[in-house]
């Protein structure tokens, strides 16, 4: 017989991949305790509206109760409340045996609120809202065992729903341009490659669990710098035998597109859409002044339209931009609508004037139904969106589901008179680690803008046959 090839030839028994992985997972979580840790379960809670001179004095923080935790880990609070949070942190010598002194020490942090304040030792160093909600402080550049830190908090939870500390971790970090970066940072090279090679290259996973298990986790057992430059070398060496691997994923290129999502009405006035999208559109503008690679993405013909009526150096700038190709038109509605209830008539009357507004302006039809927060959506919109010359849609809504779990990642499918249509259904919630070496209050200057906080979406190619076009 001639030899043939199965599509599960190179896999590898599903036991032993199993077994990397736990292996896998224990190592990056030991990694992770030896510069992360933890401080959510630390903080006093007070629900007056003090003053900031009182509430960021320490001693007054004794006299508050330690913040309970939810099943969630979070330190959470009823709607349209205040919340102080207080402690002091003292930098440990070692965690798990690993030395930090001279690391840089952050506070990466998390919240669910309508107003957020950072104070570090009494004074004011970030702000933050239900939108900015999550930030790397820097609390020291170079750690010193014994040190304190005072931290205070001042949260304001949203109106509509119950607020939340969603995270708060003290992370220690090596120098920018230190020759091996620390475990934490190792940790998270490590949980990416098991994600990848988990989805496509399981029989991977063994020779790298066999290459992280000769860590030589001894020399941590002196605590001191030593040890720590021992510890770190063990990294280098596990790093650069894992190279290989990294040279075959920087093979696959990922392509980021900037984007600002706008609500044109929820918890503000229609007045405070309008100053928020000016406020978005002269920063993306101005960052791309200063990084001409980046590129923008943005919706909505209603608020370009209104850029255009009352903002008209505004408006001739995105156009500039859009013809340079920096600027994308994810513009094939008038708005982002809600698609459940209204009727067929007016889906087709928002591609109809979207489409109509987006190629009188910038010279073409847009081929993306940009969606991402309408919850949920039609099976005629497929033949609709194609009507109206579009060819791809894309949401993340329906991921939202925590109780039914939409079941498809890859598929496809099609309706009766309507298009047929391929799909890929990506997860909405991807957990991502960014490595920012920038002070949290950066200096008035040129700083390389950071896009993190990935969602996942759904994503419709259409394929049916042309129809006539709606527009």
């Amino acid at each position: 017989m001639p030899d043939s090839v199965t599509p599960f030839q190179n896999q590898m028994p599903l036991n032993v991949a199993e077994a990397a992985t736990v292996q896998l997972e224990r190592a990056i979580a030991r990694l992770r305790q030896l510069t992360q840790l933890d401080v959510q379960t630390n903080w006093h809670h007070c629900f007056e509206d003090l003053s900031i001179a009182k509430a960021t004095q320490p001693e007054r923080w004794k006299e508050w109760a330690i913040a309970a935790l939810n099943s969630r880990h979070h330190v959470a609070w009823g709607k349209g409340r205040v919340l102080w949070l207080g402690q002091t942190l003292t930098i440990p010598q070692a965690l798990e045996g690993y030395f930090l002194e001279r690391l840089a020490l952050r506070l990466a942090l998390v919240w669910w609120a309508r107003e957020a304040q950072v104070f570090v030792n009494g004074k004011l160093v970030q702000e933050g809202d239900i939108f900015d909600a999550s930030t790397r402080i820097l609390l020291s550049p170079s750690a010193r065992p014994g040190e304190q830190i005072h931290l205070a908090l001042r949260l304001v939870s949203p109106g509509h729903d119950d607020g939340a500390l969603v995270k708060s971790l003290c992370v220690y970090e090596n120098s920018p341009d230190s020759l091996s970066p620390e475990p934490g940072f190792v940790a998270d090279e490590l949980a990416v490659l098991q994600r990848y090679l988990t989805s496509f290259a399981p029989e991977k996973l063994n020779p790298v669990a066999t290459a992280v298990a000769q860590l030589d986790w001894a020399v941590l057992q002196s605590q001191s710098t030593a040890s720590r430059l021992a510890f770190d070398q063990s990294l280098q060496a596990l790093r650069q035998q894992l190279q290989p691997l990294g040279d075959w994923l920087n093979q696959r290129q990922i392509q980021l597109v900037g984007h600002a999502h706008l609500d044109l009405a929820w918890l503000w006035t229609v007045s405070e859409t309008w100053e928020a999208a000016e406020r978005t559109f002269k920063s993306v503008l101005s960052l791309q002044q200063d990084f001409p690679e980046l590129t923008f993405c943005h919706s909505s013909p209603a608020l370009f339209a209104w850029t255009e009526q009352h903002r008209p150096e505004l408006f001739a700038a995105i156009q500039t931009e859009v013809a340079a190709g920096t600027w994308e038109i994810a513009a094939g509605l008038w708005v982002e609508p809600e698609l459940n209830l209204v009727s067929g008539e007016s889906i087709v009357r928002q591609v109809l004037y979207g489409q109509r507004y987006v190629q009188e302006k910038f010279g073409k039809f847009s081929a993306i139904a940009w969606l991402p927060d309408s919850f949920g959506f039609s099976w005629q919109l497929p033949q609709i969106l194609k009507g109206g010359g579009i060819e791809y849609f894309v949401t993340q809504k329906l991921r939202w589901n925590d109780t039914t779990e939409f079941p498809h990642e890859l598929f496809g499918g099609d309706r009766p008179t309507a298009a047929k249509f391929s799909a890929s259904c990506h997860p909405a919630s991807a957990k991502a680690s960014t490595r920012s070496k920038s002070p949290s209050m950066p200096a008035p200057g040129k700083q390389k803008p950071t896009f993190s906080k990935p969602s996942g979406f759904l994503a419709w190619a259409i394929t049916a046959a042309d129809r006539p076009a709606i527009c």
